[in-house]
């Protein structure tokens, strides 16, 4: 990984309502956007952004069941997580 692609992550955790995505999703193992955006109390569509930028960092993946996509920590996320997680 180059150092662009570590800023461009760093940059993407720096922001709490994403921090709090990545602890819901820690937990919940996956959930949808609505789960989502009614959990860190934020609109629809700017829950979709978080995402939508976490996604693109390679921290979540996301999965469509019929109407509905799911989101989960993508396998590299455990362990930048629970070392993020772990320092509160």
């Amino acid at each position: 990984m180059d150092k662009r692609e570590i800023e461009r992550q760093l940059k993407v955790l720096a922001n709490h309502r994403r921090l709090a995505i990545l602890h819901l999703l820690l937990k919940r193992k996956e959930a949808d956007v609505t789960a989502v955006s009614e959990t860190i109390r934020l609109s629809f569509t700017s829950t979709s952004k978080h995402l939508v930028m976490l996604e693109r960092a390679g921290f979540i993946e996301k999965e469509q069941r019929s109407t509905n996509v799911y989101y989960r920590l993508s396998p590299i996320a455990p362990k930048i997580t629970s070392s993020i997680f772990a320092m509160f």
